[in-house]
């Protein structure tokens, strides 16, 4: 399986109102909840105001799109990064999944997923 990197640094955060970011942005990954606003977007491009914020995030794309027949890719990719004590926040579109790890864990998950026989197509 081929993941591949996202060039620029993420960041998650949550806002009051979908008004308060640039729509245009990508990537961009919004989650509306009845209790939240939480988005994911190009450190670059957050919003002054926010609820809360965590910086430092780089994502990993599984390549393809994903049939939704397919079973255990997400967990199989969190289980080994749990291993390695890698924490994920994921996030899935119509399309594929997206693993996001902390910048400080980054160089850690990549040679994780190499040892594991997925090939990391990096930006660096």
């Amino acid at each position: 399986m081929e993941l591949v990197v996202l060039a620029e640094p993420l960041s998650v955060f949550q806002i009051h109102d979908v008004k308060d970011i640039d729509l245009s942005v990508r990537p961009l990954y919004l989650g509306l909840t009845q209790d939240e606003l939480s988005v994911v977007a190009p450190t670059t491009a957050v919003p002054e105001q926010t609820v809360n914020r965590e910086d430092g995030w780089r994502a990993f794309k599984i390549s393809g799109v994903l049939d939704f027949s397919l079973v255990g890719i997400l967990a199989k990719i969190s289980s080994l990064l749990a291993d390695e004590s890698i924490s994920i926040f994921a996030i899935s579109t119509y399309n594929t999944d997206y693993v996001l790890v902390k910048e400080e864990n980054y160089h850690n998950a990549v040679a994780a997923l190499q040892h594991a026989d997925y090939t990391v197509i990096t930006a660096d």
